[in-house]
């Protein structure tokens, strides 16, 4: 088997059994572990009686590491690096790390593995097989929207925390009422489940319910049918009876699943 200075490690995001052979082979035969948090990744270690040094490697201490990384693989020895949960560089440390090694011609390799995106993804029924990624969402309202704005077209996925989740398919649902929602949460768990509907009717499930985890969501991109209904003529119809700018922009994406704000400049402009 050829070997590497640096191997990504991929770890299970709830259920142990999703770990790989080979990553319990690379993780007990590497001199030294890279892992965002020692306590999370010594349990992992402990079930699998797997002894390799751990060193903490995170988002605070990057830079930091890079030259004692170095001189352990300038003196002959292995290195894996590991999140606490799924694949290292989908929104974890391992970018610096990365970049550094492959300036310096060290050979770097990633396993195969648990990731929340594809386990996510794999259970949802999608129109298209592209999709952006959006890693957590910003915390802002505009910059929400502006992302919505911008890949209207296509499939959004994104991860999001319990505590905030509530909120941000609140700013979904009010950017485009009529816009389909999924997510996720407790992949791989007991309580494992994915809800999909309108952002109305998730949110109206998740209302009474105490959210934990990891969470995954995806906004369902806006069905093209533009082609199929006269917008413009049923501006000019609610134009006439006096509606605002805005009033027809939420009627008319409400009726017809369009984009909101597609609608609301195009009755401003009229």
């Amino acid at each position: 088997m050829r070997e590497f200075d640096l191997y990504i490690v991929p770890t299970p995001i709830g259920n142990l059994g999703d770990i790989t052979q080979r990553a319990l082979e690379i993780l007990s035969s590497v001199d030294v572990i890279a892992c965002e948090d020692i306590r999370v990744t010594q349990k992992l270690l402990n079930q699998f009686n797997i002894g390799t040094k751990c060193v903490s490697y995170h988002k605070f201490n990057e830079k930091e590491r890079l030259s004692m990384f170095v001189n352990l693989l300038e003196e002959g020895k292995k290195i894996a690096l590991v999140s606490d949960a799924g694949t290292p560089l989908f929104c974890d440390p391992g970018a610096v790390l990365v970049k550094e090694l492959r300036e310096k011609g060290f050979k770097i390799t990633a396993l195969a593995g648990a990731n929340a995106v594809a386990t996510f993804l794999s259970q949802v029924a999608r129109e298209g097989e592209d999709f952006f990624f959006a890693g957590f969402l910003p915390r802002i309202k505009g910059q929400i929207e502006a992302l919505l704005e911008r890949y209207k077209n296509t499939d959004i996925v994104f991860y999001e925390s319990p505590n905030r989740i509530m909120n941000t398919l609140n700013l979904i649902k009010e950017f485009n009422p009529s816009c389909r929602v999924a997510v996720g949460r407790e992949l791989t768990k007991v309580f494992e489940e994915v809800v999909e509907g309108s952002a109305a009717e998730v949110i109206e499930y998740f209302q009474n319910n105490v959210l934990k985890g990891e969470i995954v969501g995806i906004v369902f991109r806006t069905p093209d049918i533009a082609e199929n209904i006269d917008i413009e003529s049923k501006i000019q119809i609610l134009k006439k009876k006096n509606f605002s700018s805005k009033d027809i922009s939420v009627i008319l994406s409400s009726l017809y699943n369009i984009s909101k704000n597609d609608v609301y400049k195009k009755s401003s402009c009229d």
